[in-house]
């Protein structure tokens, strides 16, 4: 996948600082680099005005004296304190802070008197425990003040593998380094980050080379060039044939995940509905046809067709027990088949059985609730998808406003273009029947789910305020529109 947007876990990211400095780069030139990038971002938001630099022992707080000494020196006042003893400074951070000639106070509450602005230099990233003492009350005094934040790397008590919070007090402005963390994109850690700025502080791209990143930020760049294209010589079969099971009497959902599937660029779009159900499908459905399902051997006959590309069961489908069946009946012809809400919950009583049902292609959609009938919920947001991914086999996207993607041989997604009106009801219908229509079409599983995601949070934030699940379809063609230019 690009690594324009990888996202490097800790460790990956002090690989590649360690990479960078055996290809020749000094670590001090790195910190330096780092200190003065965070500078140059403060100088572009921030007139000159009295800032304390709050500083760790560690590399991130090396990188605060640098901020101090390049801020000091462009006129800014500054303070600058110091969590723990001055001789607890090694290496780099050592180097740097033997060139700040200001004073060095201890961390208090005290330091932030006639403050306007506060760098965080703590801990970054690698802290694994709470916050405490010192560093919590004047992080905590600082907010109290409301003085903006600006933290280095990540803020301190932010987990950066996770975006768990242990204690960390909101920045205005994260600066990071080379590539994002997990912490800065997945929640809490999101929203505790503010602005989050990517900066070049030397780190050679070759060193992705070896460190073979596995999770990236959603974005078109990793699969726009393998959406569906429209061939001159195509017709409607060509373009895949989508068959979604439709239930009763719960019928909006399946309606709009069948509309979805067709703006999305199945060709051809079929609901499979109860007989009695069949007026109200097709009174409300034109292009999308309707297939009533009279007898009981209808439904294995409808999957017997291999004019069908992909399968979706679950909106509206009730949780009993000839949804299962319909489901492992769907996953048994190993085509492409998207199992989403009461077909997950069908298996609730026994999640073994849909692993072993998981023979072809597969995708399931469960938010948190459905996910734990189904998955063990421990653990943080990537390793409990993925394991979820590695132990059934299929392509799990387990929904929210950090809606992550994970594929059985660990590729992972996290989206970030989520806005808080798709919080409505239906809007996980739709996404369904958009990861069918781009299976249907024949696009390799993870990359339609990752591209689906992205596409429903595309439109919605084109619709704006006043959002409803079943806007979303209709503002699909822009959304495509725009991805093409």
């Amino acid at each position: 996948m690009n690594p324009q947007t990888a996202v490097l876990n800790v460790h990956q990211m002090n690989e590649a600082d360690r990479l960078t400095v055996a290809e020749g780069t000094p670590t001090a030139m790195l910190m330096g680099n780092a200190g003065r990038a965070v500078a140059f971002e403060i100088e572009r938001r921030w007139t000159k005005c009295p800032v304390t630099v709050l500083c760790g022992t560690g590399s991130n707080g090396g990188d605060g004296f640098v901020v101090a000494r390049s801020l000091a020196e462009s006129g800014w006042p500054v303070r600058l304190a110091l969590l723990g003893p001055r001789d607890h400074l090694a290496g780099a951070s050592r180097h740097h802070a033997a060139q700040w000639h200001g004073a060095v106070e201890p961390m208090t509450p005290a330091v932030l008197d006639g403050a306007e602005l506060v760098v965080d230099a703590i801990f970054g990233s690698g802290l694994s425990r709470a916050l405490e003492g010192p560093a919590e009350e004047t992080l905590a005094a600082a907010a109290h003040k409301g003085l903006p934040i600006v933290a280095i790397d990540v803020p301190s008590g932010l987990m950066g593998d996770t975006g768990v919070t242990l204690g960390a007090v909101a920045a205005v402005l994260t600066v990071t380094f080379f590539r994002k963390k997990p912490g800065h994109i997945l929640l809490p850690g999101r929203s505790l980050c503010g602005e989050v700025v990517l900066a070049d502080i030397g780190t050679s791209p070759s060193v992705l080379d070896q460190i073979l990143p596995d999770t990236f930020e959603n974005d078109p760049v990793l699969w726009v060039s393998d959406l569906p294209r429209l061939e001159a010589n195509g017709n409607k079969y060509t373009r895949g044939h989508a068959l979604i099971y439709g239930g009763y009497p719960m019928t909006g959902a399946a309606r709009m995940a069948a509309r979805a599937a067709a703006r999305t660029g199945a060709g051809l779009t079929t609901i499979a509905v109860p007989e009695k159900a069949l007026p109200i499908y097709a009174a409300a459905l034109t292009s999308i046809m309707v297939h009533p399902l009279v007898a009981s051997m209808d439904f294995d006959e409808l999957l017997a067709d291999r004019r069908f590309s992909a399968f979706l069961i679950g909106p509206g489908a009730g949780t009993g027990e000839e949804t299962r069946l319909r489901a492992l009946a769907m996953l048994k012809t190993g085509r492409p088949t998207l199992l989403d809400a009461d077909a997950i919950t069908a298996f609730q009583e026994d999640p073994p059985a849909l692993d072993r049902a998981i023979v072809g292609p597969c995708v399931l959609t469960p938010h948190d609730g459905e996910f734990q009938r189904l998955f063990d919920p421990s653990g943080d947001k990537l390793t409990r998808v993925r394991a979820a991914a590695r132990r059934s086999g299929a392509i799990i996207i387990l929904k929210g406003s950090d809606t992550v993607v994970a594929a059985p041989d660990g590729r992972t997604v996290i989206n970030t273009n989520a806005p808080p009106t798709l919080a409505t009801a239906g809007a996980g219908d739709v996404l369904s029947g958009m990861v069918l229509g781009l299976l249907a079409q024949g696009m390799e599983p993870f990359l339609a789910a990752a591209a689906a995601v992205w596409l429903h949070g595309a439109a919605a934030s084109e619709f704006g305020p006043g959002l409803m699940a079943e806007d979303l379809p209709d503002l699909l063609p822009g959304v495509f529109r725009n991805l093409y230019k």
